[in-house]
């Protein structure tokens, strides 16, 4: 069996204690990790591969910065999302290892989404134009049919079952009709979303906020995601959300899903 996870650490650097005890008593086979605050030079390389993992990474100094983690070599397909040339933003690292093509990926938030004008904001804009580049690019890997895994933040809730108050976030980029709009779209390219193909549990939730006792009184949100090739959702035996990570000291806000799949 491979287990694939994915999780947003919120700063590999400030939640390293938690990373290697999590690597240490779950044993994913390839973690997908995102919103890693540090260039390449500064990811701790060192204490990770002491666990026996391969490493690659995209970093960006304070800001988005991706990785993944294989008990199995790792060769690199792309560093960035195609699509876009000029997009700088860490956001994207895809690869072969462990029998399977894997993706980490930190989707835009999008927030705020309007201007005062009423008109769409730059960063919600940017957000959709990077959803339309990931499923260009998701279709073009579903014609090499190989299984692939798309995992990461996708900071977007696909349904009202995803969070905690829709009414509070109807306005919001995690749920705005045109961010879930696109998400289906990538479903019905021929993805399954790896989570619900096995688990329809209501209010399952992946991240909880720092402020006003989010995790506490699980007002949470799911948007990190695992989405699966045809060929990869054929191998998909089990799946779960790791609660244990998120109620530990100085835990990220987010905790993470993972798939077990067929050798």
């Amino acid at each position: 069996m491979t287990v694939v996870a994915t999780w947003n650490v919120n700063s590999i650097k400030a939640r390293l204690p938690r990373v290697t005890e999590w690597l240490e008593d779950f044993k994913p086979d390839v973690a997908l990790l995102q919103e890693l605050k540090t260039e390449d030079a500064g990811f701790p390389r060192m204490e990770i591969e002491a666990l026996g993992y391969h490493i690659e990474t995209v970093g960006q100094k304070t800001y988005n910065g991706v990785a993944i983690l294989s008990k199995q070599p790792i060769e690199v397909q792309h560093r960035a999302l195609p699509g876009d040339d000029t997009d700088i933003q860490a956001r994207y690292l895809e690869a072969d290892t462990c029998g399977l093509r894997v993706a980490a990926l930190y989707l835009p938030n999008g927030n705020p989404t309007r201007n005062e004008d009423g008109s769409d904001h730059e960063k919600f804009t940017y957000k959709l134009g990077w959803m339309d580049r990931l499923i260009a690019r998701a279709d073009a890997l579903l014609q090499d049919q190989i299984p692939f895994i798309l995992g990461g933040d996708y900071n977007v809730c696909p349904t009202d079952d995803d969070v905690y108050d829709p009414a509070a976030f109807a306005d919001d980029a995690l749920c705005r009709p045109e961010s879930r709009n696109r998400f289906r779209t990538l479903i019905n390219l021929g993805l399954t979303e790896a989570f619900r193909a096995l688990d329809s549990t209501p209010h399952a939730y992946s991240y909880w906020d720092y402020q006003r006792g989010a995790w506490q009184k699980d007002n949470g949100l799911r948007i990190d995601h695992l989405l699966l090739s045809p060929e990869a959702a054929d191998l998909l035996e089990e799946v779960g959300i790791d609660k244990t990570p998120r109620g530990r000291e100085k835990a990220s806000d987010h905790t993470p899903v993972w798939g077990k799949f067929k050798a």
